[in-house]
Parts: C-alpha cells; structure tokens; sequence
C-alpha cells in the first residue's frame, strides 16, 4: 500500500480524509471516537461516527489484520438492530471505521440517568430491548457468506455500553466482532485475557472456542443488571472477576427484587446457564422467550413509548446534542499535508514495515492554516495549470526552502 505524503485542501477546521470532524466524543485504550460529517452529493452532509484506531496499535501488524478481517465481516451486516459499518480503511498512519451515526444513548448512561432521577426502568422497557438485541445477534449468528457458507460470526463483547438505544425508539448493538482483535492484542502484550471481564460468558474466560452461545450469556448478564440493579459479577481483581463468572453461584434474580415474574426469572436463569449446552441455543430462541412473555403483559411498550421515556429521562441534553450536529467551522480554512487514504478493501495489511514508496525518511507531516480566498487562489492557479494542488503547493514550499 502507498504512503506517499500527498496535500489535502479543506474547507474545514479539522478534515480527516473525506469526513470532516466535528467532536471527539471519547478516549480509549484501542481509539478515539468521533463524531463528523461525511460529504455527499450535491454537497449535502450525513453525520457518521469515526473510529480511529490509536497510533501505538497501528503498528501491531497481528492486531490490525484482525481488527480489519472482524471489521470486513461486521461491514456485511445489514439489519435495524445492528449500528451499520460504512467505510473503514487507512488514512495517515491512522485505521478508521466510519459508523453510522445514532442519536440517542447507550444502556450504560441510561440506566445511571434513571437512578439519577428517581425513575425506576420499567421492567417491560428492559425486556423489549434486550428482544430487540437478541434479533440483531440472531441475524449476524445465521450470516452466510455468497456461497451459502456460514460466517460465524460472535459478537464477544455484548456490554451495555454497546446497546444503544436512539431517540427513536430503535435499538442498536455496536462493534460486532472487534472485541477479538482487541483481546488479541492484550494476550500479545501480557499473555492474559483482559477486557470487560464481568459481561464474558464461562467459555470466553477459559479461553475456549465461542459460538452463538457465548453471546446468549452476555445477554442474559446485561438484562440481569436492568432488571436487579446490581452488576452480576464483580471481583476485587480480574481474577476475582473470572472465578465468579466459572465458578461462582448466581442467585435468582428475585434474590435481588421480589417483585421479578417467574417466567422473566426463568429466561434469565436459562440464559445464564454455565454449561452452554442448556442455554438457549440460538439468540432467536431466547427473543421468542421473551416476546411470549410480552404479548401476555398488561403492556407491551412500542419504539414510540421507549423513545418518549428516553426523550423524557434526557431531555436536559438534547438540545446540546443536537447543537453538535450544526456545528460550523471558524473562519479560518486548513492546509493539511498528510497521507493519502488507502482503502481497505483492495490492499490487505501485510507482514513486516510498512511500504514508504517515493518517501524519505526525513519527510513529515505539516499543518498551514490560510484564509479561504487564499485556498480559492491556489485551487484556481492549480486549474490553469493542470497540476493538482498537492503538488503544486508541495513544489512551491520545496522552492522556497532551496532559495530563501
């Protein structure tokens, strides 16, 4: 793959590739996630969400061939319940994948936000989004490929930081898939699995082989937390952590809250059987559990009644949030000389340093931040030219430095 420096001309505060970045949303050990706009045609923009791989984990070469092949796959998936993959590749020093973009929260700041408020979950809202997960993981477990040939595809980090529910009323699960790579590189790094250890199921701790099933537990972990309010397993250590998950005791939920229904109490505790063969065995079987449950309800909440209870339990931040979708840029536009984008779908990661074809080891990248009617004048003088911008600006600071 080519790393060739090349001038990128944004109008622009922060420009990264095609997409334009509005707000870093958050930091973490694996990247920064982002929230940005994506140009379309008739210079018409989408909000999307980038994810972008942190620089020291862009030269673990085992980490990003995997992270890449969970990506591709995840990138197939097609369905109302799982956040969609739109591009994902290399530019600068930087892997990336482009989200698309959901507008609401995730379960690990809604179910605090109610707490916060006095307002108790409703047990039926637990139960419709954990439905609504289930579905999405149905879908992704039965994905075949052109040929009929199952992808095998395992979520591995069904957390409630990874549903999301948007203000809507729709539920999505994140990052299908990326939680391999990413236990990938902590095993490389220290030779013990780290991660978000109180959601992996019994198998995933041992380190065996994961099916569907894995997924199942996790699901039946998370709605265990909605439903009691307190987090089912929890340690002074990581291995603290594991040991309650293999081998300890998991009480019923109505342990915690009497009022839980028994058929409720009965789906978690088949879900969060240790022995995977007396789970459920797919997630569909485990959604049909829960939906037979519903339709015998006083109430069975719609997309509209979630989204008015989430619109309620949120409503201090939802002017905020939507101020970052029309967020402008200052005056002032960006010249950045930075790498040229590789798509990943055509040039696969290969073993051993990366190519710097036609590129001194002394070269870096700049920065120059210029008024717009100076970009304007050099893209027009680039057009009388035939030269691309790049190039001729690249040439003119090369002439500079030689004869000042």
């Amino acid at each position: 793959m080519s790393t060739s420096p090349s001038l990128n001309v944004s109008r622009d505060t922060v420009r990264f590739g095609k997409y334009r970045l509005v707000d870093r949303i958050a930091v973490g050990g694996m990247a920064e996630i982002f929230l940005a706009q994506q140009t379309e045609g008739e210079g018409l923009e989408r909000p999307v969400v980038i994810k972008r791989i942190r620089p020291h984990l862009s030269k673990h070469t085992t980490f990003v061939k995997m992270f890449l092949n969970e990506a591709r796959l995840a990138a197939q998936l097609n369905h109302p319940n799982i956040v969609q993959i739109h591009d994902l590749g290399k530019i600068g020093e930087s892997y990336f994948i482009a989200m698309e973009y959901i507008f609401g929260r995730d379960m690990r700041r809604v179910m605090p936000k109610a707490e916060q408020l006095g307002i108790p979950f409703p047990l039926v809202y637990a139960l419709r989004i954990a439905s609504d997960v289930c579905a999405g993981l149905h879908y992704a477990h039965k994905k075949v490929d052109l040929y009929g040939n199952p992808l095998n595809i395992v979520h591995r980090d069904v957390t409630p930081e990874n549903v999301f529910v948007s203000f809507d009323g729709t539920v999505k699960l994140l990052d299908f898939g990326i939680a391999k790579a990413a236990n990938q590189v902590e095993q490389t790094r220290s030779g013990e699995l780290k991660g978000k250890l109180s959601y992996m199921s019994p198998e995933q701790c041992f380190g065996k082989p994961l099916d569907c099933r894995s997924d199942i537990f996790s699901v039946g972990v998370v709605l265990y937390e909605w439903l009691t309010g307190f987090k089912l397993f929890t340690g002074e250590s990581e291995v603290a952590v594991m040991r309650s998950i293999t081998d300890g005791k998991i009480y019923a939920p109505s342990y915690f809250k009497a009022d839980i229904p028994e058929p409720v109490e009965e789906i978690l505790m088949k879900a969060l059987e240790k022995d995977r063969e007396r789970r459920y065995q797919t997630a569909g079987e485990m959604r049909a559990a829960i939906d037979a449950f519903l339709s015998t309800y006083d109430f069975t909440p719609s997309p509209q009644h979630l989204s008015n209870f989430l619109r309620q339990l949120f409503h201090d931040e939802l002017n905020e949030e939507q101020g970052r979708l029309k967020q402008t840029t200052s005056s002032d536009q960006v010249l950045a000389l930075e790498d040229e984008v590789t798509p990943m779908s055509s040039n696969p990661v290969r073993e051993g340093p990366p190519s710097r074809e036609g590129r001194s080891a002394s070269e870096r990248l700049i920065s120059l931040t210029l008024p717009g009617e100076q970009i304007e004048a050099l893209e027009a003088i680039a057009r009388r030219t035939g030269v691309s911008v790049n190039k001729m600006v690249g040439e003119l600071l090369a002439a500079w430095l030689k004869y000042r």
